[in-house]
């Protein structure tokens, strides 16, 4: 099953998915959390992705 959620920041999305997680057994994989992995080690995904964190778009 796969499941997302959509919010504006600080809607509790974060805090929905923990609970889910905890009572279903879920995974939760947050994308900018990814993203932000990503910039710090310097991948390619990283470095694509921080082009757009530099111009405010993500």
């Amino acid at each position: 099953m796969y499941l997302i959620l959509l919010g504006a920041p600080g809607a509790g999305k974060g805090t929905q998915a923990e609970h889910l997680g905890a009572r279903c057994g879920l995974v939760h994989v947050a994308s900018g959390d990814l993203f932000r992995e990503n910039i710090a080690q310097g991948t390619p995904l990283g470095q694509q992705a921080k082009t757009y964190v530099e111009q405010g778009l993500l």
